[in-house]
């Protein structure tokens, strides 16, 4: 039986004899259903021997809080932030830090704690590896870099288990706009670049997800035009309700739903919830990120650590300077999926995190507060089998059915 946590903060008056069978019903839920979460972030300082995932780090997600809060699955990020350095030098740069993020993964995995955590390739594999009562790996491509303009590279990802990708992160790839362009007016390719329709044919062929989470949404549309695959959006939030350009507007979501694809709905605060900010503090924080090179505080996962722990300084004296405003909570996140089931249908939505890449709401804000989002499900009336889905059944679906596209003849 998983240990799962309930946040006090949730109630705030003492419990009632119908609250306790809620959380009790939540709770069996919870303990029946793979959770999935689509994105976290690592930083490789966190995978040695004398430092890892088998300690309760101050990491948002490692073993023990995944144990604690009943957390099945995750896909680790292979992460790379963008720059605007395209010469083959930058290249090989970035293409080693990705390396080095496959190596910590795949060390956890296979030397650390193969006891208690297993790498998934396919969606049987996952299935398997819960079953046998371990936690699921799985591995994520942020941002199409660096694999450089070398298209070998690709298959290079799929081979050191990435199965998923996307082409952007936030800057303009050699392979595809990013949401960015929204922000400054300023775009690459009107889209994707001629080797990002190159990539999309080979992870198609290969059986990598495609993820437009990041890309713009021209770029989204003319994937969603190329792909011979469902595609997923691996942690972005609901655009009629915060209207951020990471965010999916009716017309991207309702695309996602034709083409068969799933849209994994991200519980990080400025994404849930929009205009909390004072001008003051929104502009003191973009100098900041622009000092440092970084498009958020998930971008200092890519910092070395000696300019992250600055940047982090930085962070905090902005923060006492100019107080956050109130995070956004499990409710308002439930929100964003609610829209969605509504808009879409409740097989094309699941569910995300971004820990330790600025993820995080009040009620989910680790692994260990995992259970809060299927009480809240199950509090809005949401079935075991619609929770199921919702956790992991629609991603799996899509992954088999990218599985499946890529094994058929050419000919079809």
């Amino acid at each position: 039986m998983r240990r799962v946590l309930l946040a006090s903060a949730l109630f705030a008056a003492p419990l009632t004899a119908q609250d306790d069978a809620l959380v009790a019903r939540a709770r069996a839920i919870h303990d029946r259903v793979m959770t999935l979460d689509t994105h976290v972030d690592i930083n490789p300082s966190n995978f040695t021997a004398e430092r890892n995932y088998t300690q309760r780090l101050p990491t948002q997600v490692n073993l023990p809080k995944m144990e604690e809060g009943g957390l099945d699955a995750v896909f680790f990020i292979v992460y790379v932030g963008q720059r605007n350095d395209f010469t083959p030098e930058g290249y090989s740069r970035v293409h080693a830090a990705a390396i080095e993020k496959f190596e910590a993964i795949h060390r956890l995995a296979e030397q650390i704690a193969p006891d208690r955590i297993g790498l998934a390739l396919t969606a049987d594999d996952a299935r398997r590896i819960y079953a046998s009562g371990k936690k699921v790996a799985f591995i994520g491509i942020e941002n199409g870099y660096p694999i450089g303009t070398d298209l070998t590279n690709v298959k290079k990802f799929y081979d050191l288990g990435g199965r998923y990708m996307s082409l952007a992160h936030n800057g303009h790839s050699q392979l595809s706009d990013s949401n960015t362009g929204e922000r400054d007016g300023i775009w690459l390719h009107n889209g994707l670049a001629p080797l990002g329709r190159e990539v999309i044919a080979e992870m198609n062929r290969l059986g990598i997800m495609v993820d437009i989470s990041h890309p713009s949404k021209q770029s989204m549309m003319q994937t969603l035009a190329l792909t011979k695959a469902p595609i997923i959006a691996s942690h972005s939030g609901v655009r009629a309700i915060c209207n951020h350009s990471r965010n999916l507007d009716d017309e991207q979501l309702q695309g996602l739903k034709k083409n068969g694809g799933v849209a994994q709905l991200v519980a990080f605060n400025a994404y849930v919830k929009c205009g909390q900010e004072s001008p003051e503090r929104h502009a003191a924080q973009s100098a900041l990120f622009q000092k440092y090179g970084v498009s958020g505080p998930g971008g200092a996962q890519g910092l070395p650590d000696s300019t992250r722990a600055a940047f982090q300084q930085d962070m905090q004296a902005l923060n006492q300077k100019f107080p956050l405003p109130p995070r956004a909570t499990v409710k308002d996140f439930a929100d964003h999926i609610d829209y969605a089931v509504k808009l879409i249908g409740l097989d094309h939505v699941g569910i995300s995190s971004d820990f330790d890449g600025g993820g995080g709401v009040e009620g989910w804000s680790d692994a260990s507060e995992t259970f809060n989002v299927t009480l809240e499900l199950v509090r809005r009336g949401y079935t075991e089998e619609q929770i199921g889905k919702l956790w992991s059944g629609n991603l799996l679906r899509v992954m088999e059915a990218v599985e499946r596209a890529a094994s058929k003849p050419k000919s079809e």
